[in-house]
């Protein structure tokens, strides 16, 4: 008999925060259907009481929610935890909300209404990113006076030590093992984010993961020497040994 990814070893835990009780219902069937444990928060304050127990391998995060919102609990559970996968879901589709979301630490961004079906591939993409372990080295050197810990998701930048997330790391490392040409954008979402080559996603996701990085590593992030975007190819990042 078939057995679903998710079964295998361990049921992988998800936890559903999400006020409206179709959507909330709905999403917790699907996913118990797909052979995950599932829990569900109602409003903000137990929502982010149960994200930072440390249960859950993946959180769907709505963000509107009474008590407090979701970019507020996706800003809190970053504080504590870099590496908690997060999926924020949300009725605001605008590149502001979007950007928000992201910048906040959020792996994906998916806006409703949502494919079911298309949403359980995301999940599982997120995780499969996440369980896959590293196997670069521990160190990557960007340059002189920029030397990134991979495995503490950290680096020292002149007087200021620099924070990254998992996402930011895995993009780093990716370009760096690709350093030899641009990687494009349907490229990081294939490897990185671990989506299939079907998926209709929207490349600014990567967009706005790479300007991010821009702003903690570049002395002048309009003004890029690492990080470089190659016009109709992708980004590339350039070492300065």
């Amino acid at each position: 008999m078939h057995r679903n990814l998710a079964t295998v070893q361990r049921k992988l835990r998800l936890l559903i925060v999400e006020d409206e009780v179709a959507i909330r219902t709905g999403l917790v069937d699907v996913f118990v259907y797909h052979g995950y444990d599932v829990d569900a928060a109602v409003d903000g304050p137990s929502g982010l009481k149960m994200a930072q127990s440390g249960r859950y391998d993946l959180i769907l995060l709505d963000v509107m929610l009474p008590g407090r919102n979701g970019y507020e609990i996706c800003e809190a559970i970053r504080a504590g935890d870099r590496e908690q996968p997060i999926i924020m879901l949300t009725a605001k589709s605008g590149d502001n909300d979007i950007i928000q979301g992201l910048a906040l630490g959020a792996d994906d961004y998916v806006t409703k209404p949502f494919s079911v079906a298309q949403l359980v591939l995301r999940v599982q993409a997120v995780l499969r990113r996440t369980r896959v372990s590293a196997s670069s080295e521990a160190t990557l050197h960007l340059a002189d006076g920029i030397e990134i810990d991979t495995r503490n998701l950290c680096a020292q930048i002149g007087a200021n030590e620099v924070r990254f997330t998992r996402r930011e790391i895995e993009i780093l490392q990716y370009l760096s093992e690709h350093a030899e040409r641009p990687v494009p954008r349907e490229e990081l979402l294939h490897k990185v984010w671990g989506y299939a080559k079907h998926l209709d996603i929207e490349t600014r996701t990567v967009d706005i993961h790479v300007a991010k990085l821009r702003r903690k590593l570049e002395a002048d992030a309009k003004q890029p020497k690492h990080l470089i975007t190659v016009r109709g190819g992708g980004y590339r990042l350039v070492r300065s040994d």
